[in-house]
């Protein structure tokens, strides 16, 4: 889950806007994970899967 759908549960107010340190503090550790940490594991199971079916039709077309 991205931060800018979570709410803050110190102050109420959406997480991406900063307003109180639990915010700004929650904020900082989610852009710090990573592209793929805010992704469900079906979704990642799903691009492994698209990747491999791409690789395998590079590898047949070559």
């Amino acid at each position: 889950m991205t931060y800018d759908r979570l709410v803050c549960a110190n102050c109420a107010a959406p997480v991406s806007q900063g307003r109180c340190p639990v915010c700004r503090a929650n904020r900082e550790r989610l852009q710090q994970e990573g592209p793929f940490a805010g992704m469900n594991p079906a979704a990642l199971i799903a691009l492994l899967v698209v990747l491999v079916a791409a690789l395998a039709l590079a590898a047949q077309a070559a």
